[in-house]
């Protein structure tokens, strides 16, 4: 059975198929050298949760306390082109996991990381991923009246601790954009520090993934039914084998003679899911060679904005500022105004992103705007890294990651001004 839920598993989470593209920092954006001791701004009073040597909840990472795996994971962390010689950001905070298959392996048991992935799926309003995991999650032993809970957005009075907490961080995460204080400590003490970092990252690989089938309206196949309510309707531009956007790419590893595996996700119809969307792409240095740093550093920051998250947005535009993107463009991002007046393929970028983010879909007239303009490759290439960015913030948010030392937050009046 081990390996049906790992098929299971590649299904809806592999679609991240293209390596991350991240751009935290380069050298003069922040403190380099040797001292670790002082990375975060030192001018800001910084709140009492969160470690004046890491900038975030998190204690510091030191390489000669990992293990062989950790130092493996910090020395690839670490090598960034523009990285300051050690790990930054959400790279950082997932040393602190456990270095387990979250889903699979887990201590928190499998209830429990089903039910992250439903809290995400529901916070994002993606049909596809909640209805798969419904499925998976009752499968597993999870409680009918939490599912419920999570499905409907009911109160979660009479759930049990940790049920509720998990929920709870997913709506504060995503609906909010800021995890409190409260809600982070209790976290932290039903979970332990390992745990929660593997739940948060979780949820983030799973807003990555959310923003996948959401970016090319995977519907489930005909034969299955879809439990999520919505507050929208579905756009209903797809094709009809594969129930997306794209059209149907075969893997070139496929035995047609092959039998299906029984009770494994193999059993739906080819064509669907993150995979699937994922062989359209050809990576994002394929994107970089195609269209540039700059309109790549566009898609970043507009994916930032709609997370509200300074420290993904301040380090980006540096970045973008020295790509060449223009700061009017910037501007129109950072304060959320009019589209008038910027080209076609950057005014696209920044639409596609306020829909997907926004309003949990994309219109069919706006996907076919950015299909013709920008070519299926290079689309699901942008997709992959607002996806990744989607990921990163996730994790960014809940463990409050602060700037580097002297740096100056560029995204403005981000959670009560409390950056």
């Amino acid at each position: 059975m081990r390996s049906v839920h790992m098929l299971i598993g590649v299904l809806l989470v592999s679609g991240a198929g293209a390596p991350a593209y991240k751009r935290v920092g380069r050298p003069g954006q922040a403190t380099t050298g040797g001292n670790r001791g002082s990375i975060v701004e030192s001018k800001r009073a910084l709140p009492e949760d969160v470690s004046a040597d890491s900038g975030n909840r998190l204690p510091l990472i030191r390489r000669e306390a990992l293990d062989d795996r950790g130092k493996k994971a910090y020395d690839a962390a670490s090598s960034s082109r523009f990285a300051s010689g050690w790990p930054q950001g959400a790279a950082e905070i997932r040393l602190h996991g456990t270095g387990l298959n979250i889903r699979w392996a887990s201590a928190v048991g499998r209830q429990l990381t089903e039910l992250a992935i439903l809290t995400t799926a529901r916070e994002m309003d993606q049909p596809y991923e909640w209805s798969l995991h419904e499925m998976e999650a009752l499968s597993v032993g999870a409680d009918p009246a939490v599912v419920d809970a999570v499905r409907n957005r009911k109160p979660t009075t009479g759930l049990g601790e940790k049920e509720t907490i998990i929920i709870q961080i997913a709506r504060e995460i995503f609906g909010t954009h800021k995890l409190s204080a409260t809600s982070y400590a209790s976290a932290l003490k039903l979970f332990g520090q390992a745990n929660l970092v593997d739940i948060v990252d979780l949820m983030g690989q799973y807003a990555g993934t959310a923003t996948r089938l959401t970016a090319f309206n995977q519907h489930m196949p005909p034969q299955m039914k879809q439990f999520l309510p919505l507050p929208f309707s579905l756009p209903d531009d797809m094709h009809p084998d594969t129930r997306s956007r794209l059209p149907l790419v075969s893997s070139q590893n496929q035995n047609p003679q092959a039998s299906p595996i029984l009770y494994s996700r193999s059993l739906e119809p080819e064509g669907t899911g993150p995979g699937q969307l994922a062989r359209h792409g050809a990576g994002l240095k394929s994107l970089e060679a195609s269209v540039g740093r700059r309109l790549m550093d566009l898609a970043i920051l507009v994916t930032a904005r709609e997370y509200d998250e300074q420290f993904d947005w301040s380090i980006n535009e540096l970045a973008a500022q020295q790509d060449g993107l223009e700061p009017a463009i910037v501007e129109i991002v950072r304060e959320r105004k009019p589209l008038s007046g910027l080209g076609e393929k950057e005014a696209l970028i920044v639409e596609f992103g306020r829909e997907l983010f926004g309003q949990h879909f994309v219109t069919a007239e706006t996907y076919a705007r950015a299909l013709e303009v920008l070519g299926e490759r290079d689309l699901v290439d942008f997709v992959a890294l607002m996806a990744q960015h989607s990921s990163d913030d996730t994790v960014l948010i809940a463990f409050d990651q602060h700037l580097p030392a002297g740096q100056k937050p560029l995204l403005p009046d981000v959670k009560s001004g409390t950056r």
